[in-house]
Formats: structure tokens, C-alpha cells, sequence
């Protein structure tokens, strides 16, 4: 955590970035394997690699986990559940860590929220993983109803498969807030579904929004509130692979 933690960086021991260039320096078709707990620093190697894979803390058959995807046996469908910054000056918080008192001045703009208000391209983004296959999204259909606290969203769209291998996507719904009257973060993630495909198979997905979806906490009040106006609805990959749009109005 903070004390094993040497400057402000998130970069690999030097012995394991000296493995990997000595591993570069004599062979191309090379694949990192990465076991550790959070986000890490890659642009010293990450475009000399074709594919690397993080295996976060496996367990006890993660050696055969690794192996399964590596060769091919199995069609990796995670995604990140957060964003990997490119260095550690990319993060806010770090511009006082290690101090011993750490000032967090983000207020709503944490991980992806953060990435996205500033404008900064990570290195990975939240929500992003790569498949032996590829997915195409369509159809996006929003419908809005009710009023007020019992506003009801439905969100419809399609995930197809469109590639030789089965696999598993995990689409991701964004909410965009057009018209508030306060700062609120570009988008923010409020559902998702794992969807199971065959090649060349497609399936309808719906989900749904309500009220509290839409909110956010006014300081003053002490309370969540909904401002009327519109909001948009994003659909796609990861927070930065949206495939899809669509605007609907909330009334109160």
C-alpha cells in the first residue's frame, strides 16, 4: 500500500522492467503477464509488447487461468474496473503522496471522472478489455417515463458478435447530465450486462434507469436532486468506446 510505494510512480521493481527488456532484447513475440492489485506504469515497454494481460491475484489455479487464455482455450472477456493512468502525475491525490497527511481535493471527479473532466488520455481506460473476438453495437433505443421520483428510463440496444471466436462482452451504459447547473463529471457508468455470444450471434439488451440514477447530492439542501432538463445516454465498450447516443428529457 503507501509504504511500499518509492517516489511518487507505480512502475514495476527495476529487476522485473530489466526481465522484460532482456526478454525484448532477444525475442519480439512476447506476452507480459502482470500479477499485482492495482493500476501499473507501462509506457517504459507497453508499445514494444503485441498483448499483455493482468491477472490482478488469481489464486490458487491462476497459473492454469493464465495459461487457458494465453493459448487460446479460454476467450478473456474482463474489463477494467478502473483506469491506468500513464504515469502516477496523471492522479491528483499523488501530488501530495507520500506526504505523511495526503490532500484529496478531487470532489466528484475520482478515476475515470477525473480522466474525462481534464481531458486525459490514460493508458488504459475504466471499463476496457480486449477478446479474441470483436462486438458491434446497434439499435440504441431510449424511453423515458414518468415524473419526477418515479422517472423510469428503458434503454434497449443489440450486441452482436461479429468475429470467428465465442465470447463474452460486457456493454456498459453511461449517463451524461447536458444541462446541470453544477460541476458533474462528463459521464458515469450506471449499468451493464455480460453478454454470451456465439460467432455471428446477436441478443437484445435492456436496461434501466430510475431516478437516483440521475441525481446527484446538492450540498446545500443536504439532499439528492435531479435538475430538469437533458440528459444523454451513452452505450458502448469502456468509458471511452461509446458506440452509441441518445438524448431524453427528465421533468420533475
Amino acid at each position: 500500500e503507501a509504504r511500499d510505494r518509492v517516489g511518487n510512480d507505480l512502475d514495476l521493481p527495476a529487476e522485473q522492467l530489466r526481465l522484460i527488456e532482456d526478454v525484448l532484447a532477444v525475442a519480439t513475440d512476447v506476452a507480459v503477464v502482470l500479477f499485482a492489485g492495482s493500476a501499473i506504469a507501462m509506457d517504459p515497454w507497453i508499445d514494444r509488447v503485441p498483448a499483455v494481460l493482468h491477472a490482478w491475484y488469481p489464486g490458487e489455479l491462476g497459473g492454469v487461468a493464465v495459461a487457458e487464455a494465453l493459448l487460446g482455450a479460454v476467450n478473456p472477456s474482463g474489463k477494467l474496473p478502473l483506469t491506468f493512468p500513464r504515469t502516477a502525475l496523471q492522479l491528483p491525490a499523488f501530488a501530495t503522496f507520500p506526504e505523511r497527511v495526503t490532500s484529496y481535493h478531487e470532489g466528484v471527479f475520482i478515476g475515470y471522472r477525473h480522466f474525462d473532466a481534464a481531458a486525459i488520455e490514460p493508458l488504459f481506460p475504466f471499463g476496457h478489455g480486449l477478446s479474441y473476438t470483436e462486438f458491434e453495437y446497434s439499435g440504441l433505443r431510449v424511453r423515458a417515463r414518468g415524473r419526477g421520483e418515479t422517472t423510469r428510463v428503458d434503454v434497449h440496444f443489440t450486441v452482436r458478435n461479429a468475429g470467428r471466436r465465442a465470447g463474452a462482452e460486457v456493454a456498459q451504459l453511461y449517463v451524461r447530465d447536458l444541462e446541470a447547473s453544477v460541476p458533474r463529471p462528463p459521464s458515469e457508468l450506471k449499468g451493464f450486462a455480460k453478454v454470451r455470444l456465439e460467432p455471428g450471434e446477436s441478443r437484445a439488451v435492456e436496461l434501466r434507469l430510475g431516478w437516483r440514477d440521475l441525481a446527484f447530492f446538492d450540498e446545500d439542501a443536504a439532499a439528492w436532486m435531479v435538475e430538469p432538463g437533458a440528459f444523454q445516454v451513452l452505450v458502448g465498450g469502456s468509458s471511452r468506446d461509446i458506440r452509441l447516443r441518445r438524448r431524453f428529457r427528465y421533468r420533475p
